[in-house]
């Protein structure tokens, strides 16, 4: 991954963007953006949200706290809230 300390903007993975800012001091990364460069297909927004609820129901409670929801620019250019994790979301 390559990450431009001065822009906050996008990381560069594998030729795929990832949407990333600095809050508080830290890194956070798109989790969608992360989901669409690591799995692939048309539809990493619906594998969160399945692959979310079947980590909640199945008690990892750590998923809602180790993840924030920030407003970012979206494709269309309008900012909108989006998952959120630190660096280190591979754990």
């Amino acid at each position: 991954m390559v990450l431009d300390s001065e822009s906050g903007k996008l990381a560069v993975f594998q030729g795929k963007h990832i949407r990333k800012i600095i809050h508080e001091g830290e890194w956070w990364f798109s989790v969608i953006d992360v989901i669409e460069t690591l799995v692939g297909g048309d539809l990493p927004r619906k594998y969160w949200n399945d692959l979310k609820k079947k980590l909640l129901a199945e008690g990892y409670v750590e998923v809602s706290e180790k993840i924030g929801q920030l407003k970012m620019a979206a494709p269309d250019g309008k900012m909108r809230l989006t998952d959120y994790c630190l660096k280190g979301m591979e754990r």
